[in-house]
């Protein structure tokens, strides 16, 4: 019952290989669309969210604050989306959304360029040229995006509990491969893996909804939850809005005890 990420470059194969490993496991099958409309069920343009995380982070960079918003709605509709488990996750970045999270088995595909530039031409009818080009493109953007947002090279893959090359691996066989690994007491849906993924989703509603609240939009925190007990840290500049925060958050469904001791308040002469 536990929550697999795929991490792949395009047309590396992640989506033919998820909707394997759904149907085999008899999980859901989550792509970026539905989290980006989950997300954008906040008041924020899915167009917006979508370019966000698919096009070069230039904008991102200009804009700090909308790199936390969109991060903060795309993970409080993430979580809330595989909390229950028995889902696999073919998106951007689902292994760094998800961190901290026991039961999720992080895979990374990696496919040879000839494989993926036969698959881009196949669906987008490019000359070889061209496919090599956007390919290289879109590699290049989603790595400047990881480490623009997360600090980590792509490739890491410290990140993954497995990588599995497709040179010479087809992909029923990885899917076989990590149906195995799905199944071992490591990633299995205990009630403490149950309770993080709670924990998690709790948290990143919270964060969610005082990103997106007039009343809070221009403040950044880090949340943390644990048992319905939510911990906030990170800085109020007006003493008011500190009411606003308690506010806002005690709100959220889930939430027993706040614990702001970690907010830095403004200091008066």
């Amino acid at each position: 019952m536990c929550v697999i990420t795929i991490s792949r470059g395009s047309f590396s194969g992640g989506k033919i290989l998820a909707e394997c490993l759904a149907q085999t496991l008899h999980y859901r099958c989550i792509d970026r669309d539905v989290i980006v409309e989950k997300a954008a069920a906040y008041g924020v343009s899915q167009e917006e969210i979508r370019d966000a995380l698919a096009k070069s982070p230039g904008f991102l960079e200009r804009f700090s604050h909308k790199r936390y918003l969109y991060l903060a709605l795309v993970q409080a509709a993430l979580t809330e989306e595989v909390r229950s488990g028995r889902a696999v996750y073919h998106g951007l970045a689902g292994h760094l959304l998800l961190k901290g999270a026991q039961a999720v088995l992080r895979t990374r595909i990696i496919a040879p360029l000839e494989f993926r530039v036969g698959m881009v031409q196949k669906r987008l009818k490019y000359s070889r040229s061209d496919a090599v080009a956007y390919i290289e493109k879109v590699d290049q953007e989603r790595r400047k995006w990881t480490q623009l947002l997360y600090g980590v090279d792509w490739g890491d893959p410290s990140l993954y509990d497995i990588v599995i090359n497709l040179e010479h691996i087809d992909i029923e066989q990885a899917c076989r491969i990590i149906c195995s690994m799905a199944g071992e007491k490591r990633f299995e849906f205990t009630a403490d893996c149950r309770q993080q993924m709670d924990d998690l989703a709790l948290a990143s509603r919270v964060r969610a909804d005082l990103a997106i609240h007039p009343a809070t939009a221009g403040l950044e925190f880090d949340v943390a939850a644990q048992s319905g007990v939510v911990t906030i840290r990170g800085k109020v500049p007006e003493l008011d809005q500190l009411e606003k925060v308690k506010r806002i958050a005690s709100a959220v469904p889930g939430v027993k005890r706040l614990d702001l001791d970690h907010l830095a308040l403004p200091v008066h002469v």
